[in-house]
């Protein structure tokens, strides 16, 4: 794994959202902002990206052309992540589809966001309604931890 990180204290922090998703659509791996104070004591951002190595060139490249820095820096990550998969459940609220985690004696499960927020949409209910009904759901699933 590659981290791409770069400091910048003069950008309108409405580029940050267009340059996180531009930086997703080409493999970064997490996106992730930092609250940092730079020379002069001038509040900035710290922006790191994970990525595998083959995605590095390209990345940097998306951060020198959509941001106002001048430089970016790298360095090798050790990752250590759980084996993933999707389990969908049918609600009262439609499908929804869950994330397993799991490995190393470890056993998570998560409902998607962007699935519970369309539904908590559609249905004008607390998105929190959602993420329990999907839960109680997944519970009732026979899934081997």
């Amino acid at each position: 794994m590659r981290v791409i990180e770069t400091n910048i204290d003069d950008m309108n922090g409405e580029v940050l959202g267009f340059l996180m998703e531009r930086l997703f659509k080409q493999n970064a791996l997490d996106v992730w902002y930092t609250p940092i104070y730079m020379k002069k004591n001038r509040p900035g951002v710290k922006v790191s990206v994970l990525c595998h190595p083959q995605d590095q060139d390209k990345l940097e490249d998306i951060l020198l052309k959509e941001t106002t820095t001048l430089g970016v820096r790298s360095y090798s990550a050790l990752r250590k992540a759980l084996q993933r998969q999707w389990i969908k459940v049918s609600t009262r609220y439609g499908d929804i589809r869950i994330k397993v985690a799991y490995g190393e004696g470890i056993f998570k499960a998560s409902p998607e966001y962007e699935d519970c927020r369309v539904a908590s949409s559609i249905y004008g209910v607390p998105l929190r309604e959602v993420y329990d009904e999907a839960m109680r759901e997944f519970s009732k699933l026979d899934i081997k931890r």
